[in-house]
């Protein structure tokens, strides 16, 4: 490239020693630019790094502390529609084991006591059953499947962890003077609300066969209850 200027500056008619001194000039610049040039380069290399580095800032996330242990020991209360007796108050304790994430088993015990049929309501003074009779009274052992679990958020600081869930299962109650077999279905809505404690809305209804009006029939007993529990 030197040549290359040389011969340009001696072929534009100028003398020799003019020449010599372009040439000189023209090499002295050549080093400079050599120098210079790839100190440009490194900048541009290193300011495009910098530019390309992502400043991520690291949260802090508390996972939720929840208990490990297995055993849930609640109560409830609510309503239950016995049928043909209109509906009545129950209230009752509950006691389950948590065998996975998705799978419980749990044992309930509950009582209320049945009104007037519309029978006894429309001839004063007829009873159909006295006493402890009208007491309602069910045992039962159902099987527990976590269906949904999911998260419920409140405002945009708190959330909680929830579950819907079946249940099915069997057990006995004790009405108007016998026991008879029941067999219980249902579905509820849990939410932990701490690392121990628990709130459940659940829906049953338990099914029975009843002879109290002289007929044997299949009664359909619908309970709606609202309890609270703790892990254990």
């Amino acid at each position: 490239m030197a040549n290359r200027i040389q011969r340009t500056f001696l072929g534009s008619g100028l003398g020799p020693g003019t020449g010599t001194c372009l040439g000189v000039v023209a090499l002295v610049s050549m080093a400079v630019l050599a120098s210079v040039l790839p100190t440009v380069a490194f900048a541009r290399e290193d300011g495009a790094t910098a530019i390309l580095t992502p400043q991520i800032e690291r949260r802090r996330i508390s996972e939720s502390q929840i208990r490990a242990s297995n055993i849930e020991v609640g109560a409830f209360a609510g309503v239950i529609s016995i049928e043909d007796f209109g509906s009545s108050p129950v209230y009752g304790v509950r006691l389950g084991y948590h065998v996975s994430e998705d799978v419980f088993f749990e044992a309930a015990v509950g009582q209320a006591r049945a009104g007037d049929t519309s029978f006894e309501t429309l001839n004063p003074g007829v009873e159909l059953l006295r006493g402890s009779e009208r007491d309602f009274r069910y045992y039962n052992f159902s099987v527990g499947y976590n269906l949904l679990p999911g998260e419920a958020f409140v405002g945009g600081n708190r959330a909680y962890n929830t579950a819907f869930y079946l249940l099915g299962g069997a057990g006995s109650t004790r009405f108007a003077g016998d026991d008879n077999f029941t067999v219980s279905v249902g579905a509820g809505y849990r939410v932990i609300l701490a690392k121990w404690m628990t709130v459940r809305l659940e829906t049953r209804n338990h099914v029975l066969d009843l002879d109290v009006t002289g007929r044997n029939k299949t009664t359909q007993n619908l309970e709606w209850t609202l309890g609270l529990g703790g892990y254990f």
